[in-house]
């Protein structure tokens, strides 16, 4: 039991370091993202403090129960964030993300539903065998999709590549993997959020936004078409995924099956 209570105090201590925020300033609904832009649009919609630390960003709203925080990039990061937050009491959480699309008929600025990734990042073989797969929250992904359904947005579902590998549009050796494995996303950190988010039962769904069309003639992202993605679909899916948080709360008072337990083994 000592050694638990220390662990605790440490992956909390290590939390308010990297967050710049108190372990009891976080609300028990979580926002996870990539995108110091979306913290900065959820603090100035909601009139907020942003908070920053030695490698993450947050802000919390109390009268809504959410709180943002950006990780940064990679599956390292995305490790790190799951090993802190789920020593806190959050209910529900949501990892708000980006992805290249992988279909001839994907559009830019639709969203991809992840229900499991491909491990092809490494990190996640520090939680579980290969053989394990990587699946999100089946709660939090059916409040992801009653939410899209209601709002009538489009979407795809299906599952990701996740890879730690930068500039593998250019290694045809990886694009022939890539198209064999059948994935409809590719992204950098979804296969190690639901891994890890398993092992702690922490109650983990995703939304991706396709940012990019990485296999057709130039739909590589650019820093232009990037910085036009923010400012498009920013508020949008951050909206989306206050009100997924909500759906998910809802559905846990009506005690919808597919919530993890932390007494379950």
């Amino acid at each position: 039991m000592e050694d638990n209570d220390f662990k605790t105090r440490i992956a909390l201590e290590t939390l308010e370091r990297y967050s710049g925020s108190l372990s009891s300033d976080f609300c028990s609904n979580l926002i996870i993202t990539n995108f110091p832009k979306y913290v900065e649009y959820f603090a100035h919609s909601r009139g907020l403090k942003t908070h920053e630390g030695a490698m993450f960003v947050t802000a919390h709203c109390k009268e809504e129960d959410v709180s943002i925080l950006d990780f940064k990039i990679g599956s390292p990061a995305a490790a790190l964030v799951i090993d802190t937050c789920s020593f806190l009491p959050i209910q529900t959480s949501i990892f708000l993300g980006m992805c290249g699309g992988l279909r001839r008929r994907y559009k830019i600025g639709e969203y991809l539903l992840p229900v499991a990734s491909i491990r092809a990042e490494g990190t996640s073989d520090y939680y579980f065998p290969p053989e394990v797969p990587a699946l999100a929250n089946f709660l939090m992904q059916k409040a992801v999709s009653e939410v899209l359904e209601m709002e009538r947005s489009a979407y795809h579902v299906g599952i990701t590549y996740t890879t730690n590998m930068r500039f593998w549009e250019f290694k045809e050796d990886f694009v022939s993997k890539l198209k064999a494995s059948r994935a409809q996303g590719i992204e950098m950190e979804c296969a190690t959020l639901f891994s890890a988010s398993y092992k702690y039962k922490f109650n983990l769904g995703a939304l991706l936004l396709i940012s990019d069309l990485p296999l057709e003639p130039k739909g590589i992202k650019t820093k232009e078409s990037s910085e036009k993605v923010y400012g498009s679909y920013t508020a949008d899916h951050v909206e989306k995924g206050v009100r997924i948080l909500k759906a998910a709360r809802d559905m846990l008072g009506k005690k919808v099956k597919g919530y993890y337990s932390k007494e379950d083994v």
